[in-house]
């Protein structure tokens, strides 16, 4: 048994698909199969079903599977310490953030890592919070940056930031003089909401409850409507279709004059959301993990609470 052999089976689980695996580890098909195969007779089990256009792995090769994700996993911590000894902050970072934070807090995060860590260039994916989870525990990547809550992950969590919600509508709306607002007050309101799949429609439903009833099957569905990103939910509610609620950090300017929306605050306590970076309880650069939290906390995103380091120990 090798590591390439347990590399290949990785690959044939994650891809479920020979050719694609191939492809993935840089060798000629035929080169994997006879490994797998060759993995398979040294330890008598199946670890695939072939057949059709899809592989999938059997109950026995996904246990197996996990182990060798493991196993891969602890030989890179091993490489990570060695590269400790020399520099804990030489070399990528593999980061991940959801949909709802990168494009406020990756410019300025990007630029202060520069600044300061120029030998840790960042590899950055946006994606699902569950998605990112499934990566990180993969070993596909290193920390990401995600809010409260998350689903059961054993993760290790640094917090960042507080953000409050606020509400977003356009300028020829009654509320537009408003000073505040309340959640109760948007049950009346044709609302804008992402989709299913972003944690922040969740938060924003959880911290406005009757907004989650009315938008419940049967009570109003058809004056709630889905957007698949902030800007176009945003560039809708400017065009007069309804109102928004949004994390503060995606509003720079609150009395922009040569805006088309007017954004008003909740009503105190403002609903919420922490933000957090995840890494892995196994991966060995907290050093790098610190020098991000530093530059999140350099951002100065507009309307947020950074968490000290102190009050985050």
């Amino acid at each position: 048994m090798t590591l390439t052999e347990l590399k290949y089976i990785v690959a044939v689980a994650r891809a479920k698909h020979f050719g694609h695996a191939a492809e993935a580890c840089f060798v000629a098909q035929p080169t994997l199969s006879v490994a797998i195969k060759k993995l398979e007779d040294e330890l008598g089990v199946t670890l695939f079903e072939r057949g059709g256009s899809e592989v999938s792995v059997t109950p026995l090769g996904a246990q197996i599977v996990a182990q060798a994700e493991r196993v891969l996993e602890q030989t890179a911590a091993i490489k990570e310490l060695a590269k400790q000894n020399k520099d804990p902050l030489a070399g990528p970072l593999r980061l991940g953030v959801i949909y709802t934070i990168g494009p406020y807090l990756l410019p300025p995060l990007v630029k202060n890592l520069i600044d300061t860590v120029p030998q840790m260039p960042l590899v950055l994916q946006e994606n699902y919070t569950h998605k990112l989870l499934e990566l990180l525990r993969q070993g596909e990547l290193d920390a990401a940056i995600m809010a409260l809550p998350l689903p059961d992950h054993g993760m290790s969590v640094q917090p960042l930031y507080d953000e409050p919600f606020i509400v977003a509508m356009p300028k020829s709306h009654p509320w537009a003089g408003r000073k505040e607002i309340s959640a109760e007050d948007l049950k009346s309101e044709t609302m804008l909401l992402l989709g299913a799949g972003h944690c922040f429609r969740d938060q924003v439903l959880e911290a406005c409850p009757e907004m989650a009833r009315f938008s419940a099957p049967g009570n109003g569905m058809q004056r709630t409507f889905e957007g698949s990103s902030l800007e176009t939910i945003r560039h809708m509610v400017a065009s007069g279709i309804g109102l928004t609620v949004l994390p503060r950090a995606s509003v720079i300017d609150l009395q922009d004059p040569n805006g088309l929306l007017t954004y008003v605050p909740f009503l105190p306590p403002a609903p919420s959301r922490r933000v957090v970076i995840a890494w892995r309880k196994s991966f060995t650069r907290r050093a790098a993990i610190d020098a991000v939290v530093r530059a999140v906390g350099e951002c100065h995103l507009p309307g947020v609470d950074m968490v000290t380091l102190e009050a985050a120990a």
